[in-house]
């Protein structure tokens, strides 16, 4: 029987980037065990997905003597459970496993690169973060780049040999639980029981957003976009569901539209269990994002039927196809506004937009479909 780490900054991340997976390799054989920041969410997530946790301080910013604590701490746990395989996840909890696992000796490494966080970084900050991957990559037996133009990426910018590299069918982390998130599953009461409580009029034409409200994911232009689009159209109302946050803030004048607007409606922190009923109430998804690993949330809103808007940002650009399940945009909020007016007018396109892209998720991303490829990495590399 194989042991396995998974080490993560935070809690939040495990649903989305092992989920249901740690359930199928605990069925085929495998002792799993995670390594993350406190949390008040980790008891209950090692209970539903049954693996052991040990809580150890992985911040987010370089602090040397915290993160020598969290190695050492590491090594000691790879110790006591005869760990086999550590698999690090987001920069610094990748980082901080390779090292370890390196120190001892661990014989499977895998550093699964979820994006490049230096992408839109400059000076100094860009030069630390990519030495910080080129340190993970290099310690790790294998790299797992979550998309096609990760792995690109990746090796025009010099940061592993194209031989450590591989990629999970044709991208993600983790894949999609395409049972779920199915519109004909999602149960119509929820959905109608939420449309009351977040206030949407019963016909309105909502435009879908999910993930962190910041700069990097393009919610400056959605919000300009939006307000040319609210002087010809006034039963469109903007969804953002996701948290605004301190890292990457964005300016003050945004905040303020969105809080001012009563036709922009945000949710704050959602948990993850109940975010299909969120895309059931949206007519078009878009994702204005600078960078990506490979957005996940794309790949949610077309296994629902959702048509989707995006940029030919890193990762972006492999989640859609151009003119079959969604529209291409540049960072710019009329273009935005010129591709949402595009599908406000035509529901057909928008249907057949929204049925190619559950066919795209199910051919493709379907969760077992991932799975059967990190165990066949797991296999090959032991």
């Amino acid at each position: 029987m194989n042991n396995l780490l998974h080490v993560v900054n935070i809690s939040f991340v495990l649903p989305y980037f092992i989920g249901k997976q740690f359930l199928y390799f605990h069925q085929n054989g495998y002792n799993e065990y995670v390594i993350c920041s406190p949390s008040d969410e980790l008891l209950g997530f090692a209970q539903k997905y049954q693996f052991k946790y040990k809580e150890v301080d992985i911040l987010r910013k370089i602090s040397v003597g915290k993160d020598i604590r969290a190695i050492v701490s590491i090594m000691k746990y790879i110790n006591q459970n005869h760990i086999d395989i550590v698999t690090g996840h987001t920069p610094k909890g990748a980082l901080l496993a390779m090292v370890s696992a390196y120190i001892m000796q661990v014989p499977i490494r895998i550093y699964f690169r979820h994006g490049l966080v230096y992408e839109t970084s400059k000076g100094v900050k860009r030069f630390l973060l990519m030495s910080m991957d080129r340190l993970a990559a290099k310690l790790a037996t294998k790299i797992v780049c979550v998309s096609p133009s990760v792995c690109k990426r990746s090796i025009e910018d010099k940061l592993n040999p194209a031989s450590k590299q591989v990629l999970l069918s044709k991208g993600t982390c983790n894949g999609i639980d395409i049972s779920r998130f199915d519109r004909q599953n999602v149960q119509n009461e929820a959905v109608q029981d939420l449309k009351d409580k977040l206030g949407l009029p019963e016909k309105c034409f909502v435009i879908g957003f999910i993930g962190r409200l910041v700069r990097d994911k393009g919610i400056i232009e959605l919000v300009q976009a939006f307000a040319l689009l609210r002087q010809k159209f006034s039963d469109m109302r903007l969804l953002l569901v996701g948290m605004l946050e301190e890292r990457d803030a964005l300016p003050e004048t945004i905040v303020e539209d969105i809080r001012k607007n009563p036709a922009i409606i945000t949710t704050g922190y959602v948990q993850n269990s109940i975010i299909e009923n969120y895309y059931a109430l949206m007519d078009v998804f878009v994702l204005p994002s600078y960078r990506e690993g490979f957005p996940t949330s794309v790949l949610e809103a077309s296994s629902m039927g959702i048509p989707v808007i995006t940029t030919k940002a890193t990762g972006c650009i492999d989640s859609i196809i151009e003119e079959e399940t969604g529209i291409f945009v540049p960072h710019d909020a009329g273009c935005f506004a010129t591709a949402i007016e595009t599908l406000y007018g035509n529901k057909d396109l928008r249907l057949q937009y929204g049925k190619n892209g559950r066919k795209l998720v199910e051919e493709n991303y379907e969760q077992h479909i991932i799975w059967k490829e990190i165990e066949k990495l797991y296999i090959k590399t032991l």
